[in-house]
């Protein structure tokens, strides 16, 4: 046995398919002011059929807040869920329709009044059969459903048929289940406070491990966690973990929280905790057969967790040169996996890279060894311009009379910054013990202190 509710003049902020869930997990929405649901099973609590369309109705009228829609609507009792529909629709208040009965109520009612797309028709078909149907002299279901069926089928072929076991209420199928968006997102109230970790690392694992068995159940993954912990007095405690590529393991979770955790303790004790996850498609590989990756990347992730603990997040990750003329200018970005796309080539495109890659190859450079950190030096200058250098460190040296040199070139910047910067710079060549040969370096003066240092050698 399937119900239909009906209803019009419902709020806009309002659902009728949620209100269905009230009586039943089995809810179809055939339209938005339309749904069907299955009351097999309902009598233990509401009794007969018929004493769960009255409750129903009687619900509905009721407010928002009392769990109604604030409106009237019609509700239908059918054997199968399309007879339903279609009593809901056309006849008001409760109708009760038996098994074999469905003309003796819907008979009556106009061909245009069939719904059509219960059947999958579309809209300019059933405009062909109905003026067809018209032309016949046919006018409302019981004459639709007297039709003979070999007539039918032969001049109207099978969308006839569908229309005519439509009207006759003769239908079979299951109802298109309408699915709850899925919500990642669990919480819990605690009797008592939590102080310490131990005890709020139980906490955290139980709801961890529902929120993975989500995941895992629409085949979904998260690379962000958010973490809400209610503090006693009040106030609130979050705590956001945001991973470089979507997991759902629910012990690396767990793991990388507790760490966080303990780099941004509460400030009191937990009354109640929320964990709320963003879910997105995992990450997919291609793997071999006998060789897992490595390492992998749970516990990397889980090892960078630890290192930031140590040394600090901000301390902690891949290097990214900053666009300014600042040198060894470069912040620290945290690690992230970029998977690179690859491009097809046509023959055109290779044989033109081909020619480029032979033409810088015959191209002569000087390759620049840069000393980290740079030499202090001693430099004796003349008018402005260095003559001699003397610089020293533990594995390597520079000394030596200048015989040439190019610049100075002046470089700054950041002077809206407390550490602004601005160096001299010159290219010059010294003399070898070797008189044909000559060593080239690089060579630059601090103006804020007059340091001199050596910032590498040319190849």
């Amino acid at each position: 046995m399937f119900a239909s509710i009906y209803g019009q003049n419902i709020p806009a902020e309002l659902s009728l398919a949620e209100f269905a869930y009230a009586f039943s997990p089995l809810v179809e929405e055939t339209a938005p002011d339309t749904v069907v649901i299955d009351v097999e099973g309902c009598a233990l609590r509401f009794g007969s059929s018929y004493e769960l369309a009255n409750e129903i109705a009687q619900q509905a009228i009721k407010s928002e807040q009392s769990g109604g829609l604030d409106c009237q609507v019609n509700v239908a009792l059918a054997a199968n869920p399309d007879a339903a529909i279609h009593a809901a629709r056309f006849c008001k208040g409760i109708t009760f329709t038996a098994p074999g009965e469905e003309l003796t109520c819907l008979g009556s009612l106009p061909i245009k009044a069939l719904q059509y797309s219960l059947a999958g028709i579309e809209e300019d078909r059933a405009s062909e059969i109905f003026a067809a149907l018209s032309l016949w002299g046919v006018r409302n279901f019981k004459e639709l459903a007297e039709l003979p069926v070999a007539g039918v089928s032969e001049r109207l072929g099978q969308d006839g048929l569908k229309l005519q076991e439509l009207a006759g209420g003769k239908t079979t199928r299951h109802l298109r289940i309408k699915q709850t968006a899925p919500v990642f997102k669990n919480s819990i109230e605690l009797e008592y406070p939590v102080a310490q970790l131990e005890a709020l690392s139980f906490i955290l694992a139980r709801l961890l491990n529902q929120t993975c068995a989500s995941l895992h159940a629409y085949a979904l993954a998260t690379n962000a966690l958010q973490v809400e912990m209610k503090l006693e007095g009040g106030a609130s405690h979050e705590l956001k973990l945001t991973l470089p590529y979507p997991m759902r393991d629910h012990k690396v979770f767990l793991k990388l929280l507790l760490l966080e955790t303990e780099m941004h303790p509460p400030a009191s004790a937990v009354v109640a905790v929320t964990i709320n996850c963003e879910p997105v498609k995992p990450r997919l590989l291609q793997t071999g057969l006998f060789i897992p990756l490595a390492p992998e990347p749970e516990k990397l992730e889980i090892t960078l967790a630890r290192l930031a603990k140590l040394v600090g997040p901000d301390n902690l990750g891949s290097p990214e040169l900053l666009d300014t003329h600042r040198p060894d200018a470069f912040r620290v970005n945290r690690f992230a996996l970029k998977e690179s796309k690859r491009r097809k080539r046509n023959s055109k495109q290779q044989t033109a890279n081909s020619r480029q890659q032979s033409a810088s190859s015959k191209q002569q450079c000087l390759g620049f060894r840069r000393f980290r950190p740079p030499l202090r030096a001693l430099v004796q200058t003349e008018r402005g311009c260095p003559r001699e250098i003397s610089a020293w460190d533990k594995n390597r040296s520079v000394y030596g009379k200048v015989v040439g040199l190019a610049g100075p070139w002046r470089t700054s910047g950041d002077w809206w910054r407390t550490d602004t910067w601005a160096r001299d710079e010159w290219d010059v060549a010294i003399e070898h013990s070797n008189p044909s040969l000559q060593i080239l370096c690089r060579i630059y003066r601090e103006v804020r202190d007059g340091s001199w240092f050596v910032e590498g050698i040319y190849d």
